[in-house]
């Protein structure tokens, strides 16, 4: 039986890897998430430079050309250290991400997700 795959776009925060996964597991039912981690994933999508977009992006290919992953969720969360910013340019930044991923033209849903300080996941768009 093949095994599916979900990609992760994330922070390298601990306390957002498990929520994630069991978010993707449950809503997208995955069996296992590829993450591609950065310090403040949501303000690096929104304000890297091409050369930092290329890399994230190449590593997403990746997960797709290997695994057949069908969905990469971009993730923000409370209180992180590389993007200490107010909740509402957290959702702001997940916004301007969600749709830098969707400009990268892969063949695969994208969505906006949100880990509170109670570790409870939300979908931003």
């Amino acid at each position: 039986m093949t095994k599916t795959f979900g990609t992760a776009l994330n922070c390298i925060d601990g306390r957002t890897q498990i929520p994630v996964t069991k978010w993707l597991k449950r809503h997208f039912g995955v069996d296992y998430v590829d993450l591609i981690t950065e310090p403040g994933m949501d303000r690096v999508l929104s304000q890297a430079t091409y050369i930092e977009l290329d890399r994230i992006r190449k590593n997403a290919v990746i997960s797709i050309e290997a695994h057949h992953s069908k969905v990469i969720v971009v993730v923000g969360h409370y209180d992180c250290a590389a993007n200490p910013v107010s909740d509402e340019q957290h959702f702001k930044d997940i916004q301007a991400s969600v749709q830098t991923v969707r400009s990268w033209c892969l063949p695969v849903v994208v969505v906006g997700l949100w880990v509170d300080q109670f570790s409870d996941v939300y979908v931003i768009c």
